[in-house]
């Protein structure tokens, strides 16, 4: 792992908060989202922020910041790594850190539907606004659209992202839309990976605001992989594949995602916990054979 030393971080926020602000200005940028690849490899580290912090069985495993940053730092050093997903707090750490020089830097917007909350649905924008992004100098914005069709609190949740969305688009900010169709069994949410849900949610997400000219749409594998084809011939905007749980079967997420690839509209894939903290531990040999994928 890349070493972090946590009592300098927190040295520095504490004696100089300045850093961070000072820290965007001088990141070196890229010009565009996509690398010379023609493909994104994007790694996401936003869940804990929504209180998501389990990896399988493992409740607690993203709670440790200083290990956290050391596998993020580790997964951005690999070749063919275009950026990072995350909140504030860990893109500031990784921009003291000067971890984030030519990597597309992609804020996340919403975490105020916390994982097993009651009002998770009402799924309030508590992360970067638009405004934040561009004066950061960041890449891209990215928002969760959870849709239950039996919970009120989902019409708020789509007005706001829309209203977001104009707001990314009046900045020339590209923005990822990650929506899903849910509901809840045993009081807990559930999100339905079946063709027809994932259709649907596509749909609804490409239609919101008043342009989707700066909108990409993130989305799952359907449950049935065959069914992928079908399912993102609902919309032309550019997507990326979720990487999302994928329990022990660490090869067969691979060759879920090898087959969405090939899809004319996906342009790549933003994965999180199972290459962070993948079954064998080896986030350099995780991150890798994803790349490859591309």
């Amino acid at each position: 792992m890349s070493r972090v030393d946590i009592a300098e971080l927190v040295g520095i926020r504490t004696r100089h908060p300045e850093a961070v602000a000072e820290a965007a200005l001088r990141r070196r940028t890229r010009p565009g989202l996509l690398g010379p690849s023609g493909r994104l490899m994007i790694v996401a580290a936003d869940h804990p922020a929504r209180g998501s912090l389990a990896v399988g069985d493992r409740r607690l495993a993203m709670a440790n910041r200083l290990d956290l940053l050391e596998r993020l730092c580790l997964a951005l050093s690999r070749p063919g790594v275009d950026g990072v997903l995350a909140t504030a707090d860990i893109l500031d750490d990784l921009l003291l850190l000067g971890a984030l020089d030519d990597k597309v830097v992609m804020g996340s917007m919403n975490r105020g539907g916390l994982a097993g909350a009651s009002f998770e649905l009402d799924d309030r924008f508590t992360g970067h606004r638009p405004e934040d992004l561009v004066r950061l100098r960041f890449d891209a914005g990215k928002l969760l659209l959870r849709i239950d069709y039996t919970d009120p609190a989902s019409a708020d949740t789509l007005h706001t992202t829309a209203r977001v969305v104009d707001e990314m688009a009046a900045h020339r900010l590209p923005v990822f839309v990650e929506p899903f169709i849910c509901h809840r069994v045993d009081g807990r949410l559930r999100t339905d990976l079946g063709a027809e849900a994932v259709t649907r949610s596509i749909a609804i997400a490409s239609g919101l605001a008043g342009t989707s000219a700066y909108t990409w749409l993130k989305v799952p594998v359907t449950e049935n992989p065959d069914d992928m084809a079908s399912v993102m011939e609902s919309s032309t905007l550019p997507a990326v594949i979720l990487g999302g749980e994928i329990g022990g079967d660490q090869d067969g997420a691979y060759e879920k995602w090898r087959g969405a690839l090939r899809l004319p509209t996906v342009q790549g894939l933003v994965v999180g916990r199972s290459l962070l903290y993948p079954v064998d531990g080896d986030v350099a040999g995780a991150v890798d054979t994803a790349v490859g994928l591309l």
